[in-house]
């Protein structure tokens, strides 16, 4: 049974940091290209980060900078390292996992920014 977990997430302040993680099972985690996405309310999901199976990095543009994804393939575990929060980072982060026509979401975890 595929799953992935995510936790980490929680009430910051602005100009504060977070260490999501996603912890997968069910799978061959290291051949699967994993990714973060967010949904803030009212909008729809969007690409956060993805880290190939090889270890290429991508970013959305609206977060280069801010964001490290990584992996430990030991761990099945996926990361994101998120830096200077803004209010505006503000939505459910979800954990993907992705393998040619095989997709996998995780059920989100919460992140807010708020003073």
């Amino acid at each position: 049974q595929v799953q992935l977990v995510e936790s980490g997430g929680g009430l910051v302040q602005p100009g504060g940091s977070l260490r999501l993680s996603c912890a997968a099972s069910g799978f061959t985690f290291r051949l699967y290209r994993m990714g973060w996405y967010r949904q803030a309310p009212g909008k729809e999901r969007e690409l956060v980060a993805t880290i190939s199976a090889g270890e290429v990095t991508n970013y959305a543009d609206s977060v280069k900078g801010r964001l490290t994804i990584s992996r430990d393939n030991a761990k099945n575990t996926v990361y994101l390292q998120i830096d200077s929060l803004k209010p505006e980072d503000t939505a459910v982060y979800y954990c993907n996992a992705n393998l040619k026509t095989l997709n996998y979401w995780g059920q989100g975890t919460q992140v807010t920014v708020s003073s």
